[in-house]
């Protein structure tokens, strides 16, 4: 066979067509003539592809352990997570353990109960709720209106006072910046005063509220304001046409106290008129006993005490009864006391003709305060004190800034107003919620209540009106029924992944041939193990230590198994069983100490979802290992024998090509020796 017949040959088994730089062409090209010749591009393919036919193989083999890897790697996902639903129904700290509390009436009382907590129903009653205090400040035009100078103290329930400053240049200029100075303010040791400040704007202007952080007496605070006392008062500015806000005064004369109250609109000019008519009552100048047919030899009671208070002069007397102290000897002590000066001249005690005892203060119209908690004496009645007009003479003045108000005692007297800059209501105090639970009576300083039902946490809205609430804890159903559905829909998912590696799958090449095949994990010890394992998990049967069960099978919570290894739920006989038998239900999965279906099940899963020496870690590091050896070989057997074996053939085709170019030149050379012309005829 000639040289070009035996490359042609080898030409001819090429079974790949590449792209092709053309030797003979560019040698045609070169001296004018054309001679058929070699492809060496493609020469070199076809004989690499026909060495590469090992490499072929082990690139399969690799695909394959790939397709190996991705489907354990799903099964494994899938075991974990019913791993994972077994674990959560096989703790007292998990749905099966979940509570429900129902109230009888859930618009005064509602509930929630913790994990494991004992179900039962309890009754309680809410006297009332706890509050929380507040207080409201004087109304002003606006948040923004310039404060009159003064300071008023805001005292935290058992705290330290802390003062604040109001008017031009201090921290509270205006409502709005007052709000912030409170909400910033702390006491001496730092801590917070425990209130919130708001400015409430309404269609009659602007108040500040403060409100405590919290409910309770513990959390309470008092707001103080000093109070005037002197001969003359006169009021802060108020602007040109602005007039007053709702609010009272209080002044105090020596004819006694009276409060006047102003409605939104009203003009300084109007209160002035108010106080110079107003009138104020004495304090009482007697006070009579409830009992009457009284003697002076007539026993006290042993260990009470009658307190005497002078107003005129602020004194105070007090007589404790002993075993043998009698109203006579009472009244023998008050006299005492105004011997010594202790008490005010006209004050005595004296029985009636009808046998009432009567403390008096005669005819002075300072008044006096009596109190007694002796039960021979019985309470006390005052008599009305003397009314008499206020004495105080009030006038509004014009103003450069608008008006103002003047107050004025008689000269050498004094009053007080409690009208200080701005002045403070108290809107609610701070009470203790009161109730009882089972019967027990409970003080909280708050509505969110702990410990008066262990494990429940009881929240007040409102007051039962000594009415009775019923709280019922029991098993969350819904709870343990998600999870219980969970564990079925995980399963069905791993058991589905794993029935899919033994299933037959036919196929059809382009040629029509019909081939048949298992998954790739179809004869893998692990996989095949796994699906045994999984199946005989569901056999379990629970054997109560004692007594008797209504679940002893995954059939008596409506769970049963099909032809192809799935679950199915029956969801009535679930919510049954939940419903009306939760404790079989919980000891089924659980056992008598977190050794029940769960716990067998999650064995039987982890010797193959172990992370450090379960079946799936062991199979898929085999795996790993295969592969990345086979990878190895590739690359070896491409770099140590491809490569060499590439540019040796590409380097034997290209000379071949180029003699065989060199051929026509040769034979015409040949001829020309010989005397054979081409052009002539040799007959």
């Amino acid at each position: 066979m000639s040289s070009t017949s035996s490359i042609n040959s080898l030409l001819s088994s090429t079974a790949t067509t590449t792209s092709t730089v053309n030797l003979s062409s560019m040698l045609a090209a070169e001296s004018g003539t054309s001679t058929p010749g070699i492809d060496v591009t493609s020469a070199v393919a076809a004989a690499i592809y026909a060495d590469r036919a090992p490499e072929r193989v082990w690139q399969a083999d690799v695909t394959t352990l790939s397709s190996q890897t991705t489907a354990l790697t799903a099964i494994q996902t899938a075991c974990e997570s019913v791993a994972t639903d077994l674990q959560n129904l096989n703790t007292l700290t998990g749905p099966l353990a979940a509570r429900t509390v129902s109230s009888s009436d859930s618009s005064v009382l509602t509930a929630t109960a913790a994990t494991g907590t004992a179900a039962g129903v309890h009754t309680v009653v809410i006297t009332n709720p706890a509050t929380t205090g507040s207080w409201y400040s004087d109304l002003e035009s606006s948040p923004t209106a310039a404060l009159s100078t003064g300071t008023f103290t805001i005292t935290p329930s058992g705290g330290q006072p802390v003062s604040i400053a109001t008017g031009t240049g201090n921290a509270g200029d205006n409502l709005t910046d007052l709000a912030a100075a409170i909400n910033s303010a702390t006491t001496s040791s730092g801590a917070s005063l425990g209130v919130t400040a708001t400015v409430v704007s309404d269609t009659t202007g602007s108040r500040l509220a403060i409100i405590a952080d919290s409910s309770g007496t513990a959390a309470d605070f008092s707001i103080a304001t000093p109070n005037f006392q002197g001969n003359s008062w006169t009021s802060a500015d108020m602007p040109t046409g602005s007039t007053l806000g709702a609010n009272s005064v209080t002044l105090t004369s020596s004819a006694g106290t009276s409060t006047i109250t102003t409605t939104s609109g009203e003009t300084y000019a109007q209160l002035a008129a108010a106080i110079n008519n107003a009138t104020a009552e004495g304090p009482p100048t007697s006070y009579s006993s409830a009992q009457t047919s009284l003697t002076s030899t007539t026993p006290l009671t042993a260990g009470s005490v009658t307190t005497i208070q002078d107003t005129s002069t602020g004194n105070t007397f007090s007589f404790t009864a002993t075993s043998t102290s009698t109203v006579g000897d009472l009244n023998s002590a008050i006299a005492t006391a105004v011997s010594n000066g202790t008490l005010s001249a006209n004050v005595s005690g004296s029985l009636t003709s009808g046998g009432t005892e009567v403390i008096s203060e005669g005819s002075a119209d300072q008044g006096i305060t009596v109190s007694t908690n002796d039960s021979v004496l019985g309470s006390m009645t005052a008599a009305p004190g003397v009314t008499a007009p206020l004495g105080l003479t009030a006038t509004a003045n014009t103003t450069s800034n608008g008006t103002s108000l003047t107050i004025k005692a008689a000269s050498g007297a004094s009053f007080t107003i409690n009208e200080p800059a701005l002045g403070f209501t108290q809107a609610n105090a701070a009470t203790n919620a009161d109730l009882s639970v089972d019967g027990v009576p409970i003080q909280s300083g708050s509505n969110t209540v702990t410990g008066a039902i262990p494990g429940v946490t009881l929240n007040l809205l409102g007051s039962s009106s000594g009415a009775e609430i019923t709280l019922t804890v029991a098993s969350d159903a819904t709870q343990a029924s998600t999870a219980i559905n969970q564990l079925v829909t995980d399963y069905n998912t791993a058991i589905g992944l794993v029935n899919t590696q033994f299933a037959n799958t036919s196929t059809t090449n382009s040629s029509g041939t019909t081939t048949t095949a298992q998954g790739v994990l179809a004869s893998d010890p692990t996989v095949v193990s796994l699906q045994s394992a999984m199946e005989q998990a569901l056999n379990y049967v629970a054997t109560p230590a004692s007594g008797t069960t209504t679940v002893s099978s995954l059939a008596d919570l409506g769970i049963t198994v099909g032809n192809d290894g799935t679950l199915s739920v029956d969801s009535t006989t679930l919510d049954n069983a939940l419903t009306n038998n939760p404790t079989d239900v919980q000891n089924f999965f659980e056992g008598s100490a977190l050794n029940g279906f769960a716990n067998s099940f999650y064995n039987s899963l982890n010797t193959y979802t172990s992370p450090a020496d379960g079946a799936f870690q062991v199979d898929l590091s085999g795996i790993t290992a295969s592969s990345a050896s086979l990878t190895s070989q590739i690359n070896n057997f491409e770099t140590g024998y491809i490569a060499s074996q590439q540019t040796s053939l590409t380097a034997d085709f290209s000379s071949a090509e180029i003699a065989l170019q060199q051929l026509p030149e040769q034979m015409q050379q040949l001829n020309a020796e010989l005397g054979f012309n081409n052009n002539s005829s040799n007959g």
